[in-house]
C-alpha cells in the first residue's frame, strides 16, 4: 500500500503541474511549515509519510475527494 500511495501522490503532483517547491509552499497553509522541496522529495523517494501529510498534499493540490480504488 505504501508504494501505491507514493505513486498516486506523484501522479497527482504531475497532473496538477506542481513542483515539489510549489507544493512545499502550499503545504505551509495547511500547517506543514517545515516542509521543503528536498524534504518532500525524500519522503516520496522513501515512500514514508503520514496520512496527514498525504491528505494535506491532496488538499493543497485542490483535491477534495479520493476513492480508495484509485490508490
Amino acid at each position: 500500500m505504501i508504494a501505491a500511495t507514493t505513486t498516486y501522490l506523484k501522479a497527482e503532483l504531475k497532473r496538477g503541474g506542481m513542483t515539489y517547491a510549489q507544493i512545499a509552499e502550499k503545504l505551509k497553509d495547511h500547517g506543514f511549515h517545515k516542509e521543503t522541496e528536498n524534504s518532500i522529495k525524500a519522503k516520496l523517494k522513501r515512500g514514508t509519510f503520514t496520512a496527514t501529510f498525504f491528505l494535506a498534499t491532496l488538499k493543497a493540490l485542490g483535491k477534495y475527494g479520493i476513492r480508495l480504488e484509485d490508490i
